[in-house]
């Protein structure tokens, strides 16, 4: 997992509880290390042991956790990956553009980096399909992606987000509707 998504891990759950919690969990998670360089790349088992403890000690589950923090990432994210979007895009167009503008550009600074393949078929000018795989089994991220996307771009009223999950948590597909 790539650190900048560890630091803003960091950050969310100062943001949402305090510091100590998040001491807290880096305790319970085995960690040794409360900080992580957003420069270096970690074992997706950190985030998988955080997220797990976060929801013992919040009584969620790790998957309503996994969306509550992908909402939360989607401010720092349109701001780190700004220089590759276009302005007139939308929520449906930037989900459309992610593939081959923002998990582009993290595979090519950091070859050890794997952000999940986004298959994503536009059905109409309202509407999309995401098929998203990914042997992490975070498609809550994905569809608190989505979530925070139609936030972004004031349009959480008018966007539907579906998602179907497999059971083994590897498959997300995710109907976006713009009514």
């Amino acid at each position: 997992m790539h650190g900048t998504i560890l630091t803003l891990l960091k950050r969310y759950v100062q943001t949402q509880y305090d510091h100590s919690t998040w001491v807290k969990l880096v305790e319970l998670a085995g960690l040794d290390r409360v900080d992580f360089d957003h420069k270096n790349v970690y074992p997706d088992e950190h985030v998988y042991a955080l997220v797990g403890h976060a929801a013992e000690m919040t009584g969620l589950p790790a998957g309503e956790l996994h969306e509550k923090f992908g909402e939360y990432l989607v401010p720092d994210l349109m701001y780190m990956y700004q220089k590759l979007l276009r302005p007139e895009w939308k929520t449906l167009d930037m989900l459309e553009h992610t593939e081959l503008t923002m998990h582009h550009q993290v595979r090519k600074e950091h070859a050890e980096n794997s952000p999940p393949v986004l298959e994503v078929t536009r059905l109409g000018p309202n509407e999309l399909m995401i098929d998203y795989v990914s042997p992490r089994r975070m498609s809550g991220l994905a569809v608190g992606i989505v979530r925070g996307l139609a936030v972004y771009f004031d349009e959480a009223d008018r966007i539907d987000v579906m998602p179907t999950v497999s059971e083994e948590g590897e498959r997300v597909r995710i109907h976006v509707r713009r009514r």
